[in-house]
């Protein structure tokens, strides 16, 4: 059998023998009309863009594209591929927003043309009427004049050769491009598709950003490897209305669909029991979860509440994986309730799995599944670089086809995060130093925290989600899955950051006190600063981890989008 080298000879295969079959759809809400791509309409859109592309000389060059989630966004990426143009997906701004990161990535890709659309290049132009600076050529393409499909000149790139740079989101720092290259694609989407099961019977519904892994790799690209179709559709769509997800796998019968883990805690806080009415989630066969932290609660909430749809607790896939991994490294076995164990929390803070030694020192985790094969993972030891026995914490280290090749344009960075050792390992080549912790027991990974968010007071270590879990607790008000907790730059103490959930009426003193007293007692730690924010505000990256860094950073120059108590203000002025 020939070695396919990328997903230009997938998709044009596919647009040969299933001209007509369907490989996205998009809607902007439920009931409105479709955007459709089948194939044929997929391959032939891609030829016309990626001729224009090849004609202004943009082979081997970086291309920045700026679409909202749709079918000009798939369309232009799958150009890029067939014009042996480098993709680097980019979230276009917002109207009135800053275009720092948007310039950050452009100058930092070295991008040679951006590809838009008309709509949001005149947005741009209003923000900042002038970026000649940047030296960038503009393509907008929402207009696609398929005659130029006929230009196209066949384009085949070689599996080492780099596809995309993929900017990281940043939850620990500036964004870092991660080089992924086709033979990094292909890998990992094989090993999506085999440890999650997928082929021509699957449907999927997928809401995620296409600009980060998850979305781009899980929600575009896996489609077109495996040849199901998707329904594709906004993330603000879900962040507005989250049962329009729900509708949407009921609709279209999907069988595959995910999220970060607070995507599902967001389902059962804001879908009221009377929508459930005709909901059918009974297809829903795998619902991925990838997020830091997995929650047990979350999984267990939302089965329990969702079950009545159709919703079974043992479709959940608890999953890992991070963008300089292409995508996937672990993920749980289907038809199988997610693995668990009762840990001590004080056993964790000193880097041992031991057994809780009562409700007050109990903590949940849940598995990350196995490592996809092919793919070798060791638990290492940050100072010694020794592996770890099963049950000791330490840092994730991976190797194998599907790592990419390092940072765009930082070696001194490659060389730390792509190019570890193993002490007393000799010769059998780099690991992939991943900044997560955890451990193995019994094979299945389970994941920690964060090394740079791990917050060590008095040699003592404590784990930020575990701190912000007790946050949330304290207070009926306080939104779950929406806090950060991060040591303060002047002492020991800690500064917190929380949402209020929609429609809060309480007395936010009240709820600071909670949050202060609970810390206090669970953790054993003094919070200095709290600070409690309006619903939706708090920073967070696409994948839904909580940007602690930013939070840190917003506390301190009074940037954090504070809540106010509305009454407070009426009597201050009566």
């Amino acid at each position: 059998m020939r070695t396919v080298n990328s997903f230009v000879e997938i998709l044009r295969s596919r647009a040969a023998h299933e001209p007509d079959a369907v490989a996205f759809t998009f809607a902007r809400d439920l009931g409105e009309p479709e955007d459709v791509l089948t194939y044929a309409a997929l391959d032939r859109g891609a030829r016309a863009i990626a001729a224009r592309l090849q004609e202004r000389g943009m082979t081997g060059q970086r291309a920045v594209l700026l679409y909202p989630p749709g079918v000009d966004y798939v369309v232009a990426f799958f150009a890029c591929l067939y014009a042996g143009t480098v993709a680097v997906p980019a979230y276009p701004p917002r109207d009135n927003a800053s275009l720092d990161r948007v310039i950050k990535v452009v100058e930092r890709a070295g991008a040679a043309v951006m590809l838009t659309t008309s709509r949001v290049q005149l947005s741009i132009a209003k923000i900042a009427p002038d970026l000649s600076h940047l030296e960038v050529q503009w393509l907008t393409t929402e207009v696609r004049d398929d005659q130029y499909a006929e230009f196209w000149v066949q384009h085949e790139p070689a599996r080492h050769a780099t596809a995309i740079i993929q900017f990281t989101s940043g939850s620990t720092g500036n964004p870092k491009g991660v080089v992924i290259s086709h033979g990094n694609l292909l890998t990992n989407s094989g090993l999506i598709c085999d440890a999650m099961e997928l082929g021509p019977a699957s449907r999927g519904v997928i809401w995620l950003p296409p600009y980060h892994d998850m979305g781009l790799i899980g929600g575009v690209l896996q489609p077109i490897y495996a040849g199901f179709p998707v329904h594709l559709m906004s993330p603000a769509l879900f962040i507005q209305r989250p049962l329009r997800w729900l509708q949407a796998i009921s609709e279209k019968r999907a069988t595959i669909s995910g999220a970060p883990n607070f995507a599902y805690d967001l389902c059962v806080d804001r879908v009221s029991a009377d929508k459930l009415e005709g909901l059918d989630l009974s297809h829903w066969q795998l619902a991925f979860n990838g997020a830091e932290p997995l929650r047990a609660s979350t999984m267990r909430a939302f089965a329990e509440f969702f079950g009545p749809c159709g919703f079974r607790q043992s479709s959940f896939f608890p999953c890992y994986g991070l963008a300089e991994a292409t995508l996937l490294v672990s993920g749980s076995r289907l038809v199988s309730e997610p693995k668990t164990l009762d840990v001590s929390v004080q056993a964790l803070e000193n880097n041992l799995k031991a057994a809780a030694q009562g409700e007050a020192d109990r903590k949940i985790l849940v598995g990350s599944g196995r490592p996809v094969k092919a793919l070798k993972l060791r638990i290492v030891d940050v100072e010694s670089r020794l592996p770890c026995a099963d049950g000791r914490i330490g840092e994730i280290w991976v190797q194998g086809d599907t790592v990419a090749s390092g940072y765009w344009q930082n070696p001194d960075m490659t060389a730390n995060t792509f190019n570890a050792s193993v002490a007393l390992e000799a010769g059998v080549g780099s690991y992939l130093r991943t900044g997560d912790l955890g451990f193995l027991e019994q094979g299945e990974l389970y994941v920690t925290g964060r090394l740079k968010d791990l917050i060590i007071v008095r040699g003592k270590n404590h784990y930020p989600q575990d701190i912000e879990d007790t946050v949330t607790g304290s207070h009926d008000g306080l939104q779950k899955g929406s806090a950060a907790a991060f040591l303060l730059d002047d002492d020991a103490a800690l500064g917190v950051a929380v949402e209020v959930r929609r429609g809060f009426s309480g007395d936010p003193a009240q709820a600071e006190t909670a949050i202060i007293h609970a810390v206090s007692k669970l953790h054993g730690l003094a919070v200095k600063q709290v600070a409690l924010l309006r619903p939706g505000s708090i920073a967070k990256t696409s994948s839904g981890k909580v940007r602690r860094f930013l939070c840190r950073r917003q506390m301190g120059d009074g940037t954090l989008a504070i809540f106010v108590d509305k009454s407070a203000e009426i009597g201050k002025t009566l």
